[in-house]
């Protein structure tokens, strides 16, 4: 005999629908509550993404001078 008992997830259980609603809640009243330092702080937030763009989005380079290939380019330098 088989049993399918289908777990609900807990964002659909009621526990977990009262603290969606309750942190929708508090999270109207920090809204309300604190909206001039929140919005103050982003034209610091924007000088605070330029570095870390920087060192994210630049992980690929290597600083190494030019592009170089490894392998057979060491015999194409030597004159024939």
């Amino acid at each position: 005999m088989e049993h399918n008992h289908k777990r609900t997830p807990f964002w659909r259980s009621r526990f977990g629908l009262g603290w969606l609603v309750l942190a929708g809640v508090a999270g109207w009243f920090l809204w309300e509550e604190h909206r001039a330092h929140l919005l103050g702080v982003l034209p610091y937030l924007v000088f605070l993404a330029c570095p870390l763009m920087h060192v994210f989005m630049h992980g690929g380079h290597h600083h190494g001078g030019g592009h170089h290939q490894h392998g057979d380019d060491r015999d194409e330098r030597k004159a024939p």
